[in-house]
């Protein structure tokens, strides 16, 4: 089941193992200051088709969606909007990210946020056997399979993306 056991136990990390969801843990160095999602694919070797980023966004001062996406392509927010059955949707203050989700910049990870928001995957996810998103901490990411991301944060798959 879970890998590299030694590595840091993060909520995400938890969730996985109780779930009894094969992973893999990745770290990479974070002392350039370079946490984007392309800075990460590039620091662990591995294609930005299967590194996804995790993007929160809110409706409503209470009313938040979680999204992820190959990092780098951009979210549509009229296709996220649409996806999650609202009208309008923008992104999170990165000042609110910590109160909301328990996760930094460059941390934040789809799965253990404080509450189980509404979340999203891009559909190109299922054309990868494993995709790799943030374990929860920054320089540490996780491979697990895009179906068993799905189906711990309650997801589904949507073309969210900007052509």
């Amino acid at each position: 089941m879970a890998k590299q056991s030694r590595k840091p136990k993060t909520n995400a990390v938890r969730i996985l193992e109780r779930e009894n969801v094969t992973y893999e843990l990745m770290e990479y160095d974070i002392n350039d200051g370079l946490v984007d999602g392309v800075s990460v694919a590039e620091k662990t070797g591995q294609s930005v088709d299967v590194v996804f980023k995790t993007l929160v966004t809110k409706a409503s001062a209470k009313e938040l969606f979680v999204f992820l996406v190959p990092v780098a392509l951009e979210l549509d927010l009229k296709k996220a909007a649409k996806a999650a059955g609202i009208k309008k949707i923008e992104m999170l203050p990165l000042s609110e990210l910590t109160k909301e989700t328990g996760y930094v910049r460059g941390g934040c990870s789809a799965v253990g946020m404080k509450k189980n928001y509404p979340t999203f995957i891009h559909n190109s996810a299922r054309l990868h056997t494993e995709i790799i998103i943030s374990a929860g901490l920054p320089g540490l990411q996780m491979r697990l399979p895009p179906e068993s991301l799905a189906k711990i944060t309650n997801a589904n798959f949507y073309d969210i993306v900007k052509e």
